[in-house]
Order: structure tokens, then sequence, then C-alpha cells
């Protein structure tokens, strides 16, 4: 028992650290996320058949008129996003208290926020330290495989359970509409974490699962609190359009 409370104190003080570096070493500006909270699942079947569970708000305190506890819905739970939308499509994965414009890098304000929330997944604000492009997760682990094979050095990736986000340095939109324009074809699937962004960092967990580092920052030489070298996006542009061209993927938001 011990050691299972040792590990979850090690994994919630993991986030509070990492979300520090980022703000106070890296200097990128952070909040925290939505992060998700357990609702109680319905049981359809158990409606149908005329049952009264707990997520109905119904039945008396041994859980229906016979005295049987309603099964499932007391038990049963599911993580959904902490923000109002009951269809959130990216559960946990984004700003909403505090929102994104609070995002910031004084240590002492990421402190108070994480000791508040040591859970919560932690949001990096876009366009000023920091960028993103991201794709679909099988696309993202292809052209990786054909990075290395070209030896071109990437920088920080993230994945999701979904997506692969390579981190790059930061980009304006018209440097990225001049890239853009060069291109035959542009996917959706392709995304730009620019000015008014954000990505979610590790070690967070959002509704989807974990998200964890692909690749690992890597300092760059001579960098002020060892922050992240970082590729410049028109360096990684063309294979990433050619990847996610070759896997498309029909949601517009999935993180």
């Amino acid at each position: 028992m011990r050691e299972i409370l040792g590990r979850r104190r090690r994994k919630r003080s993991a986030l509070p650290a990492a979300a520090l570096t980022c703000a106070e070493q890296w200097k990128w500006p952070v909040l925290p996320g939505a992060g998700t909270q357990p609702r109680p699942l319905r049981d359809r079947f158990a409606e149908r058949a005329g049952g009264i569970g707990a997520a109905d708000g119904g039945g008396d305190a041994a859980g229906g008129p016979g005295g049987r506890q309603g099964r499932g819905d007391r038990r049963r739970t599911v993580r959904c996003c902490a923000c109002p939308r009951p269809d959130c499509p990216v559960p946990g994965a984004h700003p909403h208290d505090p929102p994104l414009l609070a995002a910031t890098t004084d240590p002492a304000m990421v402190r108070w926020w994480w000791t508040q929330r040591p859970d919560a997944p932690i949001v990096v604000a876009t366009g000023g330290a920091v960028a993103a492009v991201s794709l679909p997760a099988a696309a993202g682990a292809r052209v990786l495989d054909y990075f290395d094979a070209l030896h071109v050095r990437t920088g920080p990736v993230v994945a999701t359970p979904t997506r692969h986000v390579l981190l790059v340095a930061p980009f304006g939109f018209d440097e990225l509409g001049e890239l853009l324009v060069r291109q035959e074809n542009v996917p959706t699937s392709l995304r730009y974490h620019g000015p008014g962004g954000y990505v979610v960092l590790p070690p967070s967990r959002t509704g989807r699962g974990a998200v964890r580092w692909e690749r690992p920052p890597a300092a760059a030489d001579g960098a002020p609190g060892g922050a992240p070298w970082l590729p410049r996006v028109g360096d990684l542009l063309d294979a990433l359009v050619a990847a996610s061209t070759a896997t498309p993927d029909g949601s517009r938001l999935a993180y």
C-alpha cells in the first residue's frame, strides 16, 4: 500500500515540477488545462427495463423500490471534460478556467495554480516562445523515421493517443502563409499551433489518455535555463505535408 501511495505522490508532483520547468527555466507561458472529472455512466439497458440508478437521481437509499442497488450507475464512471460542454471534442486538453490569455511564465502564479490543482494538464500558449505543428499519430511516426533516415534534427516531439506534435520555433501567420502557398496540397489533418494557439505537454493526462514525450527536449547550445532547441517550421514542412496527405483524419479537433 505504501508503495502505491508513493507512486501516486510522485506522479502528482511531476506535473507541478514540469510546469515550473516550462515557465521558470524555458520561459514558455503555461496555464492549467481544463482536466477531467468522473461522471456516472448511464445504463441504457437498465433504463429500458425500468431500472432506477444513481445517475437518474431517483430511487431510495438502497437504490430502488425493491431495495436493490442500481447496478452500473453507482459503480461505473467515465472521465469527462471538466468544462461545461458535455460533448467536449477534446476532453481535458484545452484551457477553460483560467482562459488562454492568462498563460504566464511567473513561477509564483504557476506554483499557486498547481497547488490548487496538482493533476491539471499543462497547457503551453504558442506563438511567443514556442510553436508547434501536429499531425495524425500514424503519419507522425512515419515522418520521424523519414527525418531519422536523412539525419534531420526534429526537436521535441509530443505524442498524444491520436496525434504527434512537433514543437518548432515561433512563426507568424505571414511566414506560414508564404510556406503553404508553395504546396500543391495542404491537408486538413496537418494543424498549425502559432499565435493564439496552444498545445498540451507531458506528463499530462487528458480524457483521451496520457501525453508523453516521443522525442524529449534537448537543450540548445548556450540557451539560458537549458531551453530546448527548436527547429524552424520551414525546414520540416514539406515532409509533414506529404505524410499528412497520405494519412488524412476525419476529426476536426481530436487531440
